[in-house]
């Protein structure tokens, strides 16, 4: 990801349903789950994942096992392309995308509406060793909890709308969620518009001309993706995250109302921390400039997709260094980056009232 001068002009829009009070206690942290050395989540997938080599198997076979064994009503799609790299020659390198989905079970796949969050699992090809914690493991663990986190909340809420005989009957478009895991974001030897984003790029043409089956409120799984939410560079102390889409700066003062609530009612852990990790919400229209980030995105956006960048701005320190591993994350901003991005997605689904009690389990702050 690197830094770049475009321009984005766009509309207003807005989420319509706050959580209530009891509904953000009730938003799950992941626990012990993001434990560096044995955390469920993490844990498994702080190694190299470069791409065709056997420590991104199984970081794809770690969401594979995760989402069939706790999460079987999401449903996974695949999609795979190979290219060649400027490090590797002529050889093809394959890129494997990961796609899991959660739609209403009475709608058709082109009728359904996707929140989309998505990470890159992929880490550099140099230097060898290099784990990726913040780039991107932890996005990735994140975006697990966030889904099981909002899963029985949405079982709950289908199932009530089912029984109710109002399943498909709104006027409003149906609403899903769907969780992409990016291979090939970064660079093999020095960042351009043909060494990198290998695996977004290759999704988002495929989509875009990709029909849905049949007469679809979608024409396309591009055209299905109501916001595109990526996560980069998550899991260092005391984060700073610009809003840099004047279009979609409505998502990001929902988010950051999130964290706001969140934090008065003393729910987040880095209550330390004297600046909160999304500060931009009063920014006004003419505050706004052309400088993004060029990130896994950039197909999915120049193709007109909505986008809410996740990612601060500077860059943590151990930005594509050996130090960029699990010793130098700060787990209780990863929690809460589970909890503000939980918030959300559950305010965005409509899921209050419907989150289940936390589970009695302590917690302790590293």
């Amino acid at each position: 990801m690197y830094l770049a001068m475009k321009s984005v002009i766009g509309v207003k829009s807005a989420l319509k349903l706050e959580l209530s009070d009891d509904s953000l206690r009730r938003i799950q942290s992941g626990g012990p789950d993001f434990d560096i050395d044995t955390g469920a989540l993490l844990a498994p997938i702080l190694i190299p994942r470069v791409p065709g080599t056997p420590g991104s198997q199984k970081a794809r076979d770690h969401f594979l096992d995760f989402f069939a064994t706790q999460l079987p009503a999401w449903t996974v799609e695949w999609h795979n392309s190979t290219w060649t790299t400027p490090a590797t020659g002529d050889r093809l390198v394959p890129f494997s995308n990961l796609i899991f989905r959660r739609d209403p079970p009475w709608a058709p796949a082109g009728d359904v509406g996707r929140l989309t969050l998505a990470a890159h699992y992929d880490t550099l090809y140099r230097p060898e060793g290099f784990i990726g914690a913040i780039d991107s493991a932890v996005p990735c663990a994140i975006m697990m909890q966030i889904a099981r986190g909002v899963d029985e909340a949405l079982t709950r809420k289908w199932e009530a709308l089912e029984a109710g005989g109002e399943a498909g009957g709104g006027l409003e478009e149906e609403k899903g969620v769907q969780i992409i895991f990016l291979d090939g974001e970064e660079a093999w030897v020095t960042w351009t518009d043909t060494d990198s984003l290998y695996g977004s790029r290759a999704l988002a043409q495929t989509w875009e001309t990709t029909p849905h089956d049949g007469v679809s409120a979608f024409s396309t799984p591009l055209e299905s993706i109501s916001l595109f939410v990526l996560l980069d560079l998550l899991g260092a102390a005391k984060p700073n995250i610009p809003s840099y889409f004047e279009k979609t700066h409505w998502a990001y003062q929902h988010l950051a109302m999130a964290e706001e609530r969140l934090r008065k009612l003393g729910i987040l852990e880095t209550k330390r921390y004297a600046e909160p990790f999304l500060p931009d919400s009063r920014r006004r229209p003419h505050q706004f400039s052309r400088g993004f980030v060029l990130d896994d995105h950039v197909p999915f956006m120049e193709r007109g997709v909505d986008i809410l960048h996740i990612i601060p701005t500077p860059f943590p320190p151990v930005w594509h260094t050996m130090d960029d591993d699990g010793a130098h994350l700060d787990v209780p901003t990863i929690r809460d980056w589970a909890r503000i991005v939980s918030v959300f997605v559950a305010e965005w689904m409509e899921l209050d009232g419907l989150l289940p009690p936390l589970p009695c389990t302590r917690v302790e702050a590293h």
